[in-house]
């Protein structure tokens, strides 16, 4: 029982497996999980694949790059149960998300231009006390305790004294912090930019991080538009087959006979 995808011949697990580098079992689970409409039986209880399955397929293939698994399976269980609203909704969530990791991005570069050049750490052995940061930020020392206890800026204490001891790392994220404030940032933004500037190992090294970030928001861009164009196939394959809420479940009652 051989099938063409660009025909309305029956498909075999197989054929569709095939036809997105998949395994029959991947294929088998897919349909479990309701991102591929049910399938219907032939006389020995083999699935029988349409094309519309194939477009279930593709399209799912093709969401997963730009949303991510979970809201892929989430988009075509909504298509399935003829909920396109709700599929729309997780769309127009995943494009939000991207033009808020955009704004994101924009807000850290322009945070790092408005650096002014770095002073000098301080004095004895490198790094300032609390109360000479605050004045050279231009904030309270009770604001840089706040960052701390948020884990943004991480002070060694004084041995002698116990007091904070800001190095040149923790001054530098001081800064990065305040102009990220100053741009309307919540703690709970700035955290993962800060995580990032350490493991990038400081702000000249970032640049390369920040070209990365460029590249991975374009490529979910256009993972975003190609899903979106295979769902429209997807939907288009639906309407011209006719196919309601439960496809296989239309053939149950009445056995498919091998080809």
């Amino acid at each position: 029982m051989g099938g063409n995808l660009q025909t309305g011949e029956r498909l075999r697990p197989v054929d569709l497996a095939r036809s997105a580098g998949l395994s029959t079992q991947a294929v088998r689970n897919y349909e479990e999980a309701g991102i591929l409409p049910p399938a219907a039986r032939t006389a020995s209880g083999h699935r029988v694949y349409t094309a519309v399955h194939a477009a279930a397929l593709r399209a799912f293939v093709a969401l997963l790059p730009g949303h991510g698994h979970a809201t892929a399976t989430a988009i075509m269980r909504a298509v399935g149960q003829d909920a396109p609203e709700e599929a729309f909704r997780l769309i127009a969530g995943s494009h939000a998300q991207l033009l808020e990791d955009r704004a994101t991005l924009l807000a850290v570069e322009r945070a790092l231009g408005d650096l002014d050049p770095a002073p000098a750490a301080g004095p004895g052995e490198g790094g300032l006390f609390v109360g000479p940061l605050a004045r050279q930020l231009g904030v309270r020392p009770a604001t840089l305790r706040a960052w701390e206890r948020a884990g943004l800026v991480r002070p060694r204490r004084d041995p002698l004294t116990g007091y904070r001891v800001y190095d040149e790392a923790d001054v530098r994220d001081a800064r990065l912090i305040r102009q990220l404030r100053r741009g309307g940032h919540l703690l709970e933004q700035i955290a993962p930019l800060i995580t990032q500037v350490r493991a990038a190992g400081g702000l000249e090294p970032l640049e390369g991080t920040l070209r990365d970030w460029h590249g991975r928001l374009s490529a979910r861009g256009r993972a975003l538009l190609s899903g979106a164009a295979a769902l429209e196939e997807y939907l288009r394959t639906r309407e011209r087959c006719s196919v309601g809420v439960d496809p296989g479940i239309r053939a149950a009652g009445r056995s498919l006979d091998p080809a």
